[in-house]
C-alpha cells in the first residue's frame, strides 16, 4: 500500500486532503491542511501495513520452529515499528525545519542536490520490487482461488493470465484517478484477513485433527527451536522483512502537510498512534500465521490454507482486488522513476513511449517472477536494501545534516 502510494508525481505546492493525489512529494504550508489527528491515523495505518505483513510469518519460521520463537519475533517486530516511527518522524521535523515540500526536496536542501539521484534510483527500485512482490502475490492467490472452484491452473498459467488480461491493461491506463477508492479495500482485506487467520488458529482447524489438514499440502510442523534460536543469523532474515513491513516514509512530508494545526507535536501523535497500531496487526497476524503452520510457513502465509477453505478465500479475493487495483499506481513509481533516471524529458514522454517502456518492464517483471517462487526470498532482499536505505539511513542522513547546517 504504502509503495502505490509512492508512486504517484510530485505535486507543486500542498494541498488539502479534499484535492491532494497520494504522491511521495506531498508538501507542508504554513498554516497545514484540514486533515485532523484520527484521519491523519487512518490514512498512515492503511499506507503502512499491506501485503508484507503476509510475508513475515516466513521469517520466524527460518530460524525457529517451536511456538516459543513467536517471544523475540514480536519483540523484534515492535523494536522495528518503534525505530520506524523515529525516522518517519524525523522526516517531518526535516521539512519543517527546511521548509521543504517532498522527500526529494528534503534531501536536497539538507545534503545537496547532486546525490538526489540517490533518492531517485532508490525509488525506483523500491517500486520495481514492489511490482515484483504483487506479481508473485497475484500468481499464487489466483491459483488458490481457481482451485477452489474446480479449476486446476500452474502458476505460469496464473502468472501470463492475470498480467495480460488484468494487468496489461491498467498499467496502459492513462488516468489512473478511477483507481483511488479502491485503496480502502486493502486494510480491510487486512483486518478481515485477521480475524479469519484468528479463527483457524483458536478453532485448532489446522491442527492434528483439523478438518482442513488432509486438505492442504504442507502439514503443519513445530519443533525444540524456540525463542534463544533468535540468536541465529537466520533471525536477520526477519529483520530484513520487517524494513519493507513499516514503509511508508516517503509520504512522510505529505502526512505533515496535510495534518491541521501540523505543529510537530501534534505530527508525533499522528506517528505514535499510526505506528503502534500498525505494530500491534502486524504482531497479531504473524503470531496467527507462524503458530498455525510453524516451520512449513510460506513466503506467502494465504498459500498454507486450504483451497477448500471458504473463509480463507474471501481473503485471498480482498487482497487479489487490494493488489490489481494498487499495481498501477506502483508500476507508474517504476516506469516514470526509470524516465527520470534516464533523463527522458517531460516532453519526449509521448503515448508510444510510454507504452513501450509499460510493455518492456512488465515483460521483464513477468520473467523474473516466473522463475521466483519464493516470496520471502524478495521481501528479505527488498528490505536490506531499499527498505533499509528508504527508511532508516536516509532519514537519520537528513536529520544530521540538518542539525549540522543549523549549528
Amino acid at each position: 500500500a504504502a509503495r502505490s502510494n509512492n508512486a504517484k508525481k510530485h505535486q507543486p505546492m500542498c494541498m488539502t486532503t479534499s484535492t491532494a493525489a497520494i504522491d511521495t512529494r506531498g508538501g507542508e504550508s504554513e498554516s497545514g491542511g484540514t486533515a485532523t489527528i484520527p484521519n491523519e491515523v487512518f490514512n498512515l495505518v492503511k499506507s503502512i501495513v499491506g501485503g508484507a505483513v503476509l510475508t513475515l510469518p516466513a521469517g520466524i519460521a527460518a530460524f525457529g520452529n517451536a511456538p516459543s520463537a513467536m517471544i523475540p519475533a514480536a519483540a523484534l517486530i515492535a523494536l522495528m515499528g518503534i525505530i520506524s516511527a523515529f525516522t518517519f518522524a524525523w522526516i517531518g521535523r526535516v521539512c519543517a525545519a527546511t521548509d521543504s515540500q517532498s522527500y526529494s526536496e528534503a534531501w536536497d536542501k539538507t545534503v545537496g542536490k547532486n546525490s538526489s539521484w540517490v533518492i531517485a534510483l532508490s525509488c525506483v527500485a523500491d517500486c520495481f520490487i514492489g511490482n515484483l512482490s504483487y506479481s508473485m502475490i497475484l500468481s499464487d492467490t489466483f491459483v488458490a482461488l481457481l482451485a477452489s472452484i474446480g479449476f486446476a491452473v500452474t502458476r505460469t498459467q496464473s502468472l501470463m493470465g492475470v498480467t495480460g488480461l488484468v494487468l496489461l491493461p491498467l498499467c496502459l491506463m492513462k488516468n489512473l484517478s478511477s483507481l483511488a477508492p479502491f485503496s480502502l479495500v486493502g486494510i480491510m482485506g487486512t483486518l478481515y484477513t485477521m480475524v479469519a487467520m484468528a479463527i483457524r488458529y483458536f478453532g485448532k482447524d489446522y491442527a492434528a485433527g483439523g478438518k482442513f489438514v488432509g486438505s492442504i499440502a504442507a502439514t503443519p510442523t513445530f519443533g525444540t527451536s524456540g525463542a534463544s534460536a533468535v540468536m541465529s543469523a537466520k533471525a536477520l532474515i526477519l529483520t530484513c522483512m520487517l524494513s519493507n513491513a513499516y514503509i511508508a516514509h516517503f509520504n512522510a512530508p505529505k502526512f505533515y502537510c496535510e495534518l491541521k494545526n501540523n505543529t510537530l507535536p501534534r505530527f508525533n501523535q499522528v506517528v505514535g498512534w499510526s505506528f503502534g497500531i500498525s505494530i500491534a496487526l502486524n504482531t497479531i497476524i504473524t503470531s496467527m500465521g507462524f503458530l498455525t503452520f510453524g516451520a512449513v510457513s510460506n513466503g506467502l502465509i494465504l498459500n498454507n490454507y486450504s483451497t477448500k477453505d471458504l473463509l480463507m478465500s474471501f481473503s485471498r479475493i480482498a487482497v487479489a482486488i487490494s493488489l490489481v487495483f494498487s499495481y498501477p499506481l506502483l508500476f507508474v513509481g517504476t516506469r516514470d522513476g526509470l524516465l527520470d533516471l534516464l533523463k527522458v524529458p517531460n516532453e519526449d514522454r509521448s503515448l508510444s513511449l510510454l507504452n513501450k517502456y509499460t510493455f518492456g518492464i512488465l515483460g521483464v517483471v513477468t520473467a523474473l517472477v516466473s522463475q521466483l517462487t519464493d516470496l520471502g526470498l524478495v521481501a528479505s532482499i527488498g528490505g536490506a536494501t531499499c527498505g533499509t536505505a528508504l527508511v532508516f539511513i536516509y532519514p537519520a542522513i537528513m536529520l544530521r545534516r540538518n542539525l549540522t547546517n543549523q549549528g
